[in-house]
Order: C-alpha cells, then sequence, then structure tokens
C-alpha cells in the first residue's frame, strides 16, 4: 500500500491543532518521520488517476527525480520540526507543515493542475510562515510576499491556461512547441519562485524576518520546488544557464555587503540556486544530475547554516555581525556545527558541496560553456569568502562585545547534528545520492585534479580574506535591491488609489443622498413641480399663469368612497 508523504503531513498539521506539551512534540516527531518513511517507501512506478470531470489527473506519480526530491523534502521536514520543537505556536507549526505538504504534492503531481494546485497551496502556507515571525518587519514583509507570489501564480495560471486552450497535454512534462506564450508566463511564475534576479528581491526580504524556525523551512522549499519544475519542464534552455549565472554572482556580491546575519544567508540561496538554474540550462545528463544533487545538498547545508544562525540569536538576541564577536568559547558546539555548514557550501572535500557543485561546473566546461564554467568557478570563490570566513569570523571571533549568552535548547543542537551528519555522509559516500540520480552519471569527484584544485582555490581565498580583513567588516548600511521598485512606489500608488476610491465614494454618497431627497418629495406629491414652473390653471391674467393650486386637482372624497362601495359590492358578488 502506498501513501502520499503529503497527506501525513496534512494530517499531523490538524492533530497539532488539537494537542499540547508533549503529546505535541510526539506527534509532530511522529508525523513527520512518518511522511520520511512513507517517502521512502514509495516504489518508482507507484501513481494515483483520479477523474475530475474531462480532467484524468493524477495526484502521486514516483519515478526517480521525484522520488529524490521526496525523500529530501521529507527528511528536512523532519529535521525542521525537531529543530522548532520548542514553538510554542500551533499556527506555526500548523502552516510548516501543509507548507512542506504543498511542496511535496508539487513534487508527486503527474499532471499540470495538480502541480498548480499544490503550487498555490504552498504559496499561501509560506506567506502564514513569515507572518509567524510576529513583529512589524514580519506583517510588512509577509504582505511584499503574498503580493509577489500571487502576481507569479497569477502568470502561472494564465500561462497553463493557455497551453491547455491550445491543445496542449495535461501530462506534467516539457511543453511542447518550444517557447510561445505559455511557455513564457508559465517560465516567469516559475522564475519568481527560484528568485532569479531581477525577480528575487522577495526571498532576502520575508526570509530574515520569519521566526527563527520559520526561516529553516523557507529556505527549503519554495525555491527548490521551482528547480524541481525548472528540470522536469524546461530543461536545456539556454536562457537558464545566463540566468544562474546572473544568480551565483549577483548573490555573492550581496552577500559579501550584508551586515545582517540571516540577510547575508538569504542572498547566499539566491547564489546556490544559481548553481542549478544554470545546469537545468546546460541540460546534459551530467548537468541535470548535478542540479538535482545540488539541490539535495544545498537543502541540509542551507537548514545548517541557518539553524546555526537561528542558534545564536536565540543565545545573544542580535543578528547583525557589527553587534556579534567573541561567542566561539562560549558556543563551541553550535561553532563545530556551523563550520560543518561552511565548508559544505563552500565545496571542501569531504563535505557535500563538494560531491555536487563541481558536478556542474564540470558539466558546463564538458558542453563547450567555458565562459560559465569560468564565472561559476569565480562565484564560488564568493560563497567561501562570506559564508565560511566572513560570517563565521566576525560572529563567533573577532572583537567581543561583552555578550551574554542564554543557553541554546539541546533539540535545536541536536537538529544541527543530523543535518550536519547527513552533510558529512553524503560528501564521504557520493555514490548513494549518485545511484538515486534521474540519470546514470559517470562523475568521480575525488580525482587528484579536482581536489588539489579545490584545496588551492580555498587557501587562496583564505589569503585574501586575512590581507581584506578591514575591508570586510560588517556595516550598519543596507543595500539597495531591485524591491524598491515595488516598496517605495507601490504604498504611494496604493495610497494614491484609496484617496481617489475615498473622493469617488464621498461623491457618490452626497449625489445619491441629494437624488434621494428629490425623488422622495416627487414621489409624496408629483404635480408638485407644476405649481414651481408656474404653468398649469386658469384665470391666467396678462399672460401669466397663477401659482399651482393642490386643492384643485384634488380628487373629491365621494369619488373615492363610491369606487370603494363598487369594489365591495363587486366582491361581494364574486364570493357570491
Amino acid at each position: 500500500m502506498t501513501v502520499h508523504p503529503a497527506f501525513v503531513l496534512f494530517v499531523t498539521a490538524g492533530l497539532v491543532g488539537v494537542s499540547r506539551g508533549r503529546a505535541r512534540a510526539g506527534v509532530l516527531l511522529v508525523g513527520t518521520l512518518g511522511a520520511l518513511a512513507a517517502a521512502a517507501a514509495l516504489p518508482h512506478g507507484a501513481h494515483w488517476e483520479y477523474n475530475v470531470g474531462a480532467y484524468a489527473l493524477q495526484l502521486l506519480r514516483v519515478d526517480s527525480l521525484s522520488h529524490l526530491f521526496g525523500l529530501i523534502f521529507s527528511l528536512i521536514a523532519a529535521i525542521g520540526t525537531l529543530y522548532a520543537l520548542g514553538v510554542g505556536r500551533r499556527t506555526e507549526h500548523a502552516a510548516t507543515l501543509v507548507y512542506a505538504g504543498g511542496a511535496l504534492g508539487v513534487v508527486y503531481a503527474g499532471d499540470w493542475i495538480s502541480a498548480f494546485v499544490w503550487w498555490e497551496l504552498m504559496a499561501m502556507a509560506s506567506v502564514v510562515v513569515v507572518w509567524s515571525g510576529k513583529t512589524d518587519r514580519a506583517r510588512a514583509a509577509g504582505f511584499r510576499y503574498l503580493f509577489v507570489h500571487v502576481a507569479g501564480g497569477s502568470l502561472f495560471f494564465i500561462g497553463l491556461g493557455l497551453h491547455l486552450a491550445t491543445g496542449g497535454s495535461l501530462a506534467f512534462v516539457p511543453l511542447g512547441g518550444g517557447p510561445g506564450w505559455a511557455y513564457g508566463l508559465i517560465l516567469v511564475g516559475v522564475a519568481i519562485n527560484a528568485a532569479i534576479p531581477p525577480l528575487h528581491a522577495w526571498l532576502p526580504d520575508a526570509y530574515p524576518e520569519a521566526s527563527i524556525t520559520g526561516t529553516v523551512f523557507l529556505s527549503a522549499f519554495t525555491t527548490k520546488t521551482a528547480v524541481y519544475v525548472l528540470i522536469r519542464v524546461f530543461a536545456g534552455s539556454d536562457l537558464l544557464v545566463w540566468a544562474g549565472i546572473a544568480m551565483a554572482l549577483y548573490g555573492v556580491v550581496y552577500a559579501v555587503l550584508e551586515n545582517d546575519i540571516r540577510r547575508l544567508l538569504g542572498y547566499h540561496i539566491v547564489s546556490q540556486v544559481g548553481y542549478m538554474v544554470a545546469g537545468v540550462g546546460i541540460g546534459t545528463p551530467l548537468a541535470l544530475g548535478g542540479a538535482a544533487a545540488h539541490a539535495f545538498c544545498h537543502i541540509l547545508y542551507k537548514a545548517l547554516l541557518l539553524m546555526g544562525a537561528g542558534a545564536v540569536m536565540t543565545a545573544t538576541g542580535r543578528r547583525k555581525l557589527t553587534e556579534l564577536g567573541g561567542i566561539g568559547r562560549q558556543m563551541p558546539l553550535v561553532l563545530l556545527l556551523y563550520t560543518v555548514g561552511a565548508f559544505s557550501i563552500s565545496g571542501v572535500p569531504l563535505f557535500n558541496g563538494f560531491i555536487s557543485k563541481s558536478m556542474i561546473i564540470t558539466a558546463a566546461g564538458d558542453d563547450g560553456w567555458g565562459f560559465a564554467e569560468l564565472l561559476l568557478t569565480l562565484a564560488s570563490v564568493g560563497t567561501f569568502l562570506h559564508t565560511g570566513l566572513k560570517l563565521p569570523y566576525f560572529t563567533f571571533f573577532g572583537p567581543s562585545r561583552g555578550l551574554r549568552l542564554t543557553r541554546v535548547p539541546g533539540h535545536m543542537i541536536a537538529a544541527m547534528g543530523v543535518a550536519a551528519i547527513c552533510c558529512v555522509g553524503l560528501g564521504v559516500a557520493p555514490g548513494w545520492l549518485y545511484a538515486r540520480l534521474q540519470t546514470v552519471v559517470d562523475y568521480h569527484p575525488y580525482t587528484l585534479d579536482h581536489v588539489a584544485g579545490s584545496l588551492q582555490l580555498l587557501g587562496g581565498t583564505a589569503l585574501g580574506f586575512w590581507w581584506l580583513l578591514s575591508k570586510l567588516a560588517g556595516e550598519t548600511t543596507e543595500s539597495l535591491d531591485t524591491d524598491w521598485f515595488y516598496r517605495k512606489p507601490v504604498p504611494v500608488a496604493i495610497a494614491w488609489l484609496v484617496g481617489v476610491a475615498a473622493a469617488t465614494g464621498r461623491f457618490a454618497q452626497a449625489a445619491s443622498q441629494a437624488l434621494v431627497r428629490v425623488a422622495a418629495a416627487y414621489a409624496a406629491n408629483p404635480l408638485s413641480a407644476v405649481g414651481r414652473l408656474g404653468v398649469g390653471g386658469t384665470g391666467a391674467t396678462d399672460g401669466v399663469m397663477p401659482p399651482y393650486d393642490v386643492n384643485r386637482y384634488r380628487l373629491p372624497i365621494g369619488v373615492t368612497v363610491m369606487w370603494v362601495v363598487l369594489a365591495v359590492g363587486l366582491l361581494a358578488l364574486l364570493v357570491g
């Protein structure tokens, strides 16, 4: 019997609402581990098909690609839930589970309609996760996040409608017929979720404002679900190669400039997803395998890095490099686990980033994208510079601020430990991951050339960091990004539209009140206008009509009595 992992998470979300204390913690752990077990047990080729009107929909379709993403989504849901056990808000727990379930729904969908429904559910649940930050900044960022994703979902929906209206296949497969309106609109809708510049600013705007635990879930699902859709539908598009390179470099530059540790890591999500997008664009089996493998690894090490940042915020109450420093001796275990994530994302040998990112760079060189290979390698330098060196140095070392730390809960450390073990395990034994890719790849990361080249690159970056140390310290500034184009003008435009609507409403109210007053007067005496016009009646002298006399046009009361008597008599005859 097959069980859809998303349904397990939905049931768990419902049970969270009626449980408390330790019982809720048990429900959360059992539910998320159950979803992971269900994902692992799904056999390849399993599918659920049902009919809705004229459409044959597939709620579940399992192949190598969906199985791989289903495993990592279920695993990170369990790790993130363990990290968030101390959260007392039922709404946040339920929202994160529904969010993860929506992502799993997209991954296992076998038709476009099902994929779109899950896609929108994921967007709505993630807004609630952002709002769970419970601050004014979180509420504002959540509304901006909602605005962007409603726009993206609308484009996706319009493109899907065009695709189906023109005879396109309902199956969730690459779009036939080549680029067109449907192709372009769906691609833009997916590009928004993938955070491809200039459609990316919602990510570093919203993710850092969510709760410490909610950010871990946000980092895992939206962008990687978009990568899954790109692999499934848009593989081999040259446009995505350049879009991915732009992401990798753009995210690195802004991460180097950033002072807020969670915004720094948010910008680096953009950079790392850029490698995946470029791999999809290259489109060779090695590149597509690299994109899927890197998504798998990125979810683990990015969650570990954000959990480390969350542990620092829990202990210090601070999140900016200019406010941190000198806490490494007080948080040795957090420092160690964060370092595992930093080495992973930087591509250090024996860590999982080394065995996935290099697949994409190698595929670029093998397929004749030499310039792309160079730029992606350059972006790797920036990764180690800010995430592997700048952030840990100015957070855990550097000048001491005399901070007094509170204890980090054990469940947060345990979740970091699980993620760290996965990062090291995949780095040491990459064959497990390679065997589960949708295409068979003949790739061996631990060659002398690759290991030596990586160590030289990392060593040179470390020397550059120490040389430029005084220039890389965090500064209390904010870097303008493309979100300026809707953060600033849109509120002004909305305020103007609200003012216009209010003025129109006031005018309409006054006009309607005046109309009602006039109509009521005429209804009371329709002939009153004749008097005001000075017409009617007799006895005019010198050509001037006398004023209207209301009594002149009234019927005598006898006439009314006559008609009443006649009506009563007629009724009596009819009844008799």
